[in-house]
């Protein structure tokens, strides 16, 4: 395996772990799934905080899982680390034998051994081949998607994959370029977009080949495709009162993952029955309101963390919460007919009752 390549600094480690406390330590043996394990660091702390956890570790680099396993020895009774890409959970959940699980993170993006691996063709700033996979054992590399596609799907890719307003310029040089000889290099690559974007477009945002590598990663390692297919999964398999956690990086990661909590927390029965109809209300409960965004401190300590977004949920009864909402509504008409006139209620003419004497107050409390 070698020594470790690069540096790794868990992004909002305290933020996760408190929001995963409640569902990992809540008594006996608990489940939790760290959907992108990278080098491990999630994962360690949180088998640190909660002695009876069980984790199971997704990566589909081998090489991550290898430093993860190495980091992770001392806790080798309570792991199941899986070469898997997170959208292949519950095929992993089956074949463990877990039913169901209490919490779960998703740390998506690239990682950071991955960046600080030159030879791994991920950074724009490093020559190296173009290979951009994230588990080097299958799939087709960023070489062969600069190569072969032809200009409306290449354009396509940047535009979408990585919002780049110069798609189409970029499309044209790079198979320009590929006529005379074959784009093997990121380093020829980030120059070439960098000639495609006028110059007044590159003295902002940063460099500018990054939105074109991001969108030759997503494409290459099927992210946002992933994605899509295992949030909804892994909300499904999380226990009543178990807890989901996503770090987002770009907006398109976090439009998916607000869109599948969005489907989750908001009732699905007509908007003007007046309580709710069994098997229609909400399933969770959002536990940010909106995307949390990374505070100064922590992007000084770790400047990967300036553009996460944190959204998190946890999935509740809903046989439950519609009892609790179906009570808290027979309250109020019976608040609200108590107040009609000539009942008698606080406040009609000819009640003589004193403020606090017990009758008609706990209802009056609840649900105002």
């Amino acid at each position: 395996m070698g020594e470790l390549r690069g540096t790794h600094v868990p992004v909002l480690l305290e933020r996760c772990l408190e929001l995963l406390a409640p569902a990992l330590g809540r008594g006996g043996r608990t489940i939790h799934v760290d959907a992108t394990l990278g080098l491990g660091g999630h994962a360690e702390a949180v088998l640190e905080a909660h002695p009876q956890t069980v984790l199971i570790g997704l990566d589909r680099d081998t090489e991550a899982l290898a430093h993860a396993r190495v980091r992770l020895a001392r806790f080798a009774d309570r792991i199941h680390l899986e070469h898997a890409v997170y959208d292949e959970l519950p095929d992993v959940l089956d074949r463990l034998g877990y039913p169901g699980i209490d919490g779960i993170l998703f740390d998506l993006g690239v990682s950071s051994l991955q960046l600080d691996a030159p030879d791994r063709g991920f950074a724009y700033a490093q020559d190296a081949p173009l290979d951009m996979r994230m588990d080097q054992t299958r799939g087709v590399t960023a070489e062969e998607v600069v190569n072969t596609y032809g200009h409306p799907e290449l354009a396509r890719v940047l535009r979408v994959y990585g919002e780049e307003k110069f798609a189409g310029r970029i499309a044209s040089a790079i198979i320009r370029e590929r006529e005379r000889a074959r784009i093997t290099s990121s380093a020829r690559l980030a120059e070439l977009v960098r000639e495609s974007i006028p110059a007044p477009a590159r003295r902002t945002g940063g460099h500018p080949a990054k939105r074109t590598f991001q969108a030759l990663r997503i494409e290459v390692n099927r992210e946002l495709a992933a994605l899509e297919t295992a949030l909804p999964a892994a909300l499904d398999t999380l226990n009543v009162g178990g807890r989901m956690v996503v770090l987002s990086y770009h907006s398109l990661e976090d439009r998916l993952t607000k869109a599948a909590l969005a489907d989750r927390v908001r009732s699905k029965g007509p908007v003007d029955l007046p309580v709710e109809l069994p098997g229609t209300g909400p399933t969770f409960r959002l536990l940010s309101r909106g995307a949390e965004l990374p505070g100064e401190r922590e992007v000084a300590a770790n400047p990967r963390a300036a553009s996460v977004r944190l959204r998190a949920a946890e999935r509740i009864d809903p046989d439950a919460e519609q009892q609790g909402r179906t009570d808290r509504e027979r309250s109020r008409r019976r608040v609200k007919a108590m107040n009609q006139p000539g009942t008698g209620s606080v406040g009609s003419v000819g009640d003589r009752r004193a403020p606090g004497d017990g009758r008609g107050t706990d209802e009056e409390g609840e649900g105002t």
